[in-house]
């Protein structure tokens, strides 16, 4: 069974920083991207930035050079470091990891909440 565990959210003033972190553990065969994703109250769960196995990022438009993912393939880890917060950035992050044979699996998710 696969299990993604999830850290590093918190209360955060506007213009601070956090740092999330997800480790997989299991038996996992032919990881693919590891990546984050948010969802904030009422709204849908969005992307927010992916790494390939192969050292490809994606991230969505509203990062704009704020968030850096990373990744560390031998060790099945993958963070976010996350800069300039906005309170529109407040909301549950999840972290998510797809195999190349098509299963994909969550973590719990971490809340994140940008205010003064």
């Amino acid at each position: 069974q696969v299990q993604l565990v999830e850290s590093g959210g918190g209360l955060v003033q506007p213009g601070g920083s956090l740092r999330l972190s997800c480790a997989a553990s299991g038996k996992i065969f032919s990881i693919n991207a590891m990546g984050w994703y948010r969802q904030a109250p009422g709204k849908q769960r969005e992307l927010v930035a992916t790494s390939t196995s192969g050292g490809i990022t994606n991230y969505a438009g509203f990062v704009k050079g704020r968030f850096t993912i990373s990744r560390d393939n031998a060790k099945n880890t993958v963070d976010l470091q996350m800069n300039s917060l906005k309170p529109e950035d407040t909301a549950v992050y999840y972290c998510r990891l797809g195999t190349y044979y098509g299963a994909e699996f969550w973590g719990q998710g971490t809340q994140v909440t940008v205010s003064s």
